[in-house]
């Protein structure tokens, strides 16, 4: 059995523009349909989700159904936890608040076997060598392995040249929601000078080499954004959706009775 080969890194790579959505319901139901809805990766929010291990594993066996790749977001860059998601089969990380190269390094080193790095050895028990039916596992995850970090805030900017330039980072995401609220915008990503910040941001990174990545559900400025330069961007969030939805299905039928109501004749006497 050959070593599975990571298409969004290739793509990536390749600077071949992929379109993603973020998944926060944690419900496989939901990550279904949305596998088979044209995206080309959906990230599995660990952070600000109820993804738990169990529920990261069931996700990323209903994708594999789909020719759609999966992005792993885990609540914090502790390489235990790293190492446990990659034994899940997960081949991408976002990886939040990073603000420093020497961060940078050491999640390079946890998402690597050695000598590269210090992952521990234990996919021979695990998914991501299919319990050991890729033989080559071991000497081929390093290379399969794509690294996404992302840089949320004032002193993450700051560091952002630096951070680009560490070997083994395969892109850097820009977080605009916690990187507006750093700047004093809280709740307000689409501020001009929070996307004057994001602009400035993505064409350092264009100009490091490095491909950059946003989550951007604004339509008019994800396409602003795609024109700077992102490489790999989100365009919706599956809650958002769901939610929409519902409140302008339910609202266009209250608009619609008010506008259907008989007017009432009032009598004076």
């Amino acid at each position: 059995m050959p070593a599975l080969t990571n298409t969004f890194k290739s793509r990536l790579r390749a600077r071949q523009l992929q379109y993603g959505l973020w998944l926060a319901m944690a419900d496989d139901t939901a990550t279904e349909i949305a596998a088979g809805s044209g995206y080309d990766w959906l990230l599995l929010d660990g952070e600000h989700a109820p993804y738990a291990l169990p529920s990261m594993l069931s996700a990323l066996r209903t994708l594999a159904a789909y020719p759609v790749q999966p992005v792993v977001r885990v609540p914090v860059g502790d390489a235990s936890l790293i190492k446990q998601v990659l034994e899940l089969g997960a081949q991408t990380l976002l990886i939040p608040m990073v603000e420093t190269a020497a961060q940078a390094r050491a999640l390079v080193a946890a998402t690597r076997y050695p000598p590269a790095g210090i992952r521990g050895v234990g996919s021979g028990i695990a998914r991501s060598s299919r319990w050991g039916g890729h033989s080559r596992y071991l000497h081929e995850a390093n290379e399969q392995i794509c690294l996404l970090l992302q840089v949320e805030s004032e002193t993450a900017l700051a560091s952002l040249e630096e951070i680009a330039a560490v070997e083994g980072v395969d892109g850097v995401f820009i977080g605009p929601a916690d990187l507006s609220a750093s700047m004093g915008y809280l709740g307000q990503a689409d501020h001009p000078v929070v996307v004057a910040a994001i602009r400035q941001a993505i064409a350092t990174l264009n100009s490091a080499g490095k491909a950059a990545g946003i989550l951007c559900t604004n339509p008019a400025l994800a396409r602003e954004y795609i024109h700077c330069g992102v490489h790999f961007i989100a365009v919706g969030v599956d809650t958002s959706l769901l939610a929409q939805s519902c409140r302008n299905l339910i609202a266009s039928f209250h608009t619609a009775a008010a506008d259907d109501r008989p007017a009432v004749a009032i009598q004076s006497y």
